[in-house]
């Protein structure tokens, strides 16, 4: 028995997987890459399926096939990718009602031309379980250690290749495995192979469809004249390009009176984009001018306390540095956990310079949640930028984190949150509701006493005291804010309806719900509701939206939509922001994940003869292998969660989960051979080790993480693998053990896509389960799950059915 072609197969397909993931996050938008895993699953169920049905047929010619597949698969895998970056989907055009149509027939040409790849990689993976299923735990072992492999080779080859040229490099294990997997037609297998990649690789590297879509902020600024970009970085945390153009600028939010105050607008900058999203503006050689400074929103605290110690979030590429010490600050600490931005502070990155750093100010790449010490900062400030420019800063706007800032504060200190109001001005009201329950959680009765907010045209500032504001501050705010046009929002005391007749910055109040607006004249939106977010009583937004505080089990900042009004949500689908429509692509995707699931379940009432359980109860089959797909990835989507912010980065988070899981449960699987004379005791060990890790989790996670982040990131990484291994060795398990039951019918195959088309729901329930109701449901959901997978575990039956 050879299995190195399998473990090969396993690995490119994972590879393929997460290449294809990389290729919409550059080219659309990584919210479209949940469908890559559902046409993964649904290629996997089919075979299963297929195999169901005609297995016998299948097992006869078993070796034939296995040697033709890899040839087969190397050309599926390129023709895939090709028709993948020729197909013209917009996801703009989606949510306009008058260009949708056209769209959706895009979405169905993405899974024909990927479809194939996967079907055929499923075949071969399941025509290993019925060729061995006397080793069926040898088998598991390879196929999930070779996805393992397959997970981090791939992440290791996107510091090398640009993501639009990973997909050649899969090739090669797809065509490699035929060595292995030929048999008596080994030598025809690899000659096979050997053309197919040779003409497929030829094919791709000639490949020049794959670029930016014009929706990409990239796109404009490229496309100007004499755009050039003057330097690049491949990494697994995304593609970055350093643009230099006639329009970048200093994204920093200006007073409407600075050419009044003396002050010019923001300099030229080089732009700083990943994946094609600009995150920075980084210096052009030379001093930096930050006389704009003066006249920025975020410019206050800092009139407010002179000879600030500053504990920054975000540097902004070096300017909001530069600015504050303009400002006046004595101290700066500065968390960059961005690596890119981190990387060109310390050392430039193209013909970007260093940032000069003189003693007093220091940075790390500490995440934005990390221990900030207690009573020592004058102002927590937290850049503007800061939030998109990685995924993991959303926790920075977390009700633990605000809390813990205002712990770090010196007696008369403030936290400084920016909120962009482009999009939805309703961003702002949730930040109050965040701001008002971290208050509470730190003891303060009265939070609206403590909390101040103005804006521009286009941004918010909460500024939060440690103290109750005085008088005398408070006229020094209102000061500051008439001086450049901005606009109050809140201060303690305010009254809403006399200072409409000052606004500078008109923001009317529109209905989402009647799609209009509803304001009389010069209107601020967000003042209108402050007050009653503040003090936790219901507004007219809170009936429209998510105003539930932002929060580390649920730290999801675009997060607005409420899903019972999808009917609402699906009426105002063309003014939705970008990062509000992966809610909507998670719903789309787990509706047809659970059409393909139940036409999976049915294949038994379709044809019970070809199926031939009869040694092994349906009923429970039917329970048992949804739930193991269930619960898997259930615990893989908390771990991803939980590891991105113990590490300070998705990318980090995402690979050692995903490697660590799938290594250790392979080791797992080689261990269940142990239980096939008594699998009801492997069973119950498998699954109640499960059960008590989740609990345990739930239950000490916080603290053991919250408790080691500012420990070294090496230290973390070890503690991460200490913790999932015990886990995935028990979820390497029940697999196998409820396979070995299967016997040697259409039963077995049947079970894998099972296994398959319910792992295609798991991800975005799962993404749906952690936004509605929290990252612990999650957790304690896969409990139940493993808990009822050991109740239904199949036992060998004759006669009945359970």
């Amino acid at each position: 028995m050879n299995l190195i072609a399998l473990f090969l197969v396993s690995m490119a397909a994972v590879a393929y997987e997460t290449a294809l993931t990389r290729y919409f996050a550059v080219a659309k938008w990584s919210e479209y890459g949940y469908w890559v895993i559902s046409i993964v699953m649904v290629g996997f169920a089919l075979s299963g399926v297929v195999l169901a049905l005609w297995r016998d047929a299948f097992a006869s010619r078993a070796r034939g096939l296995m040697a033709a597949l890899p040839a087969l698969l190397v050309v599926s895998a390129a023709a895939g990718y090709w028709f993948t970056t020729t197909n013209p989907f917009n996801p703009l055009q989606l949510q306009n009602p008058a260009t949708w149509q056209p769209q959706v027939w895009n979405i169905a040409g993405y899974y024909l031309a990927l479809l194939p790849f996967f079907f055929l990689a499923g075949l071969f993976i399941s025509l290993s379980f019925v060729r061995y299923s006397d080793r069926i735990g040898l088998v598991y072992a390879f196929d999930l250690t070779g996805a393992g492999v397959g997970a981090a080779a791939i992440l290791g080859a996107m510091y090398l290749v640009h993501a639009f040229q990973l997909v050649p490099l899969l090739l090669v294990p797809l065509a490699v495995s035929a060595v292995f997997s030929g048999d008596i037609y080994r030598t025809k297998a690899v000659a096979a192979a050997l053309v197919a990649l040779v003409l497929s690789g030829g094919v791709l590297l000639w490949n020049d469809q794959a670029a930016f879509n014009d929706f990409k902020s990239i796109y404009a600024p490229l496309h100007t004249p004499d755009a050039k970009i003057v330097a690049t970085v491949t990494s697994p945390r995304g593609d970055y390009d350093l643009l230099d153009d006639f329009t970048e600028r200093v994204d920093t939010d200006i007073s409407n009176n600075a050419g009044m105050l003396g002050v010019e607008g923001p300099p030229r900058s080089f732009g700083l984009y990943r994946d094609g999203n600009r995150i920075a503006a980084l210096p052009m050689p030379g001093a930096l001018d930050t006389k704009y400074g003066d006249a920025a929103l975020d410019a206050l605290p800092y009139k407010l306390i002179p000879n600030a110690k500053v504990l920054l979030a975000g540097a902004s590429g070096g300017f909001r540095i530069a600015e504050i010490r303009r400002l006046g600050a004595a101290e700066i600490q500065v968390q960059e956990p961005e690596a890119a931005l981190f990387h060109a502070l310390r050392h430039g990155l193209g013909p970007s310079p260093a940032a000069n750093l003189p003693p007093q100010v220091r940075i790390d790449a500490a995440g934005p949640v990390a221990n900030a010490g207690t009573g020592r900062w004058n102002i927590v400030d937290i850049s503007a930028d800061f939030l998109d420019a990685a995924e993991v800063n959303a926790t920075a706007f977390t009700q633990e984190a605000i809390a813990g800032y205002l712990r770090s504060l010196a007696p008369g200190g403030m936290v400084s949150i920016p909120v962009s109001i482009r999009d939805f001005p309703v961003y702002a009201l949730r930040m109050l509701a965040t701001v008002r329950a971290a208050l509470l959680s730190a003891g303060v009765s009265d939070p609206a006493a403590h909390v101040v907010a103005y804006r521009s045209a286009w941004s918010v500032r909460i500024l939060i005291s440690r103290d109750a504001w005085s008088a005398a501050r408070l006229t020094d705010i209102r000061q500051f804010a008439d001086e450049r046009s901005f606009d109050m929002v809140w201060y303690p005391g305010m009254d809403v309806a006399a200072s409409k007749a000052n606004i500078y910055n008109d923001l009317p109040a529109v209905s989402f719900e009647k799609g209009q607006v509803e304001s009389d004249g010069p209107d601020d939106a967000i003042a209108n509701e402050a007050e009653a977010v503040l003090s936790g009583k219901p507004s007219q937004s809170s009936a429209e939206f998510n105003l539930s505080p932002i929060t580390l089990d649920q730290p999801f900042y675009y997060n607005v939509l409420r899903l019972d009004r999808l009917g609402t949500i699906l009426k105002r689908l063309e003014i939705l922001p970008q990062a509000e429509v992966s809610a909507l692509v998670n719903l789309a995707v787990l509706a047809q994940a659970v059409v393909i699931a139940v036409l999976v379940l049915l294949v038994p009432l379709a044809a019970p003869g070809r199926v031939r359980a009869t040694e092994s109860g349906l009923l429970r089959a039917v329970v048992y292998f949804p739930m193991l797909a269930l619960g898997f990835l259930f615990i893989e989507i908390y771990l991803i969660e939980k590891a991105s912010f113990w590490l300070s980065d998705r990318t980090s988070g995402f690979a050692l989960v995903l490697t660590g899981m799938l290594i250790f449960s392979g080791l797992g699987s080689l261990l269940s051979p142990r239980f096939y004379a008594a699998p009801r005791r492997g069973i119950i060990l498998a699954t109640g080790v499960v059960i008590a890790w989740c609990l345990l989790a739930v239950a000490f996670e916080p603290r053991i993480v919250l408790g080691t982040l500012d420990w070294s990131y090496a230290v973390r990484v070890a503690l991460l693998m200490l913790i999932i291994a015990p886990v995935s060795l028990a979820l390497g398990m029940p697999f196998p053990l409820g396979l070995s039951r299967a016997g040697t019918g259409g039963f077995l195959p049947w079970a894998w896509g099972l296994n398959g088309a319910f792992s295609v729901v798991a991800t975005p329930l799962a993404n749906i389960i952690a936004r509605e109701a929290g990252l612990n449901w999650v957790l304690l959901l896969s409990a139940i799950l493993y808990a009822v997978a050991a109740v239904t575990f199949p036992t060998l039956r004759t006669r009945s059915a359970w």
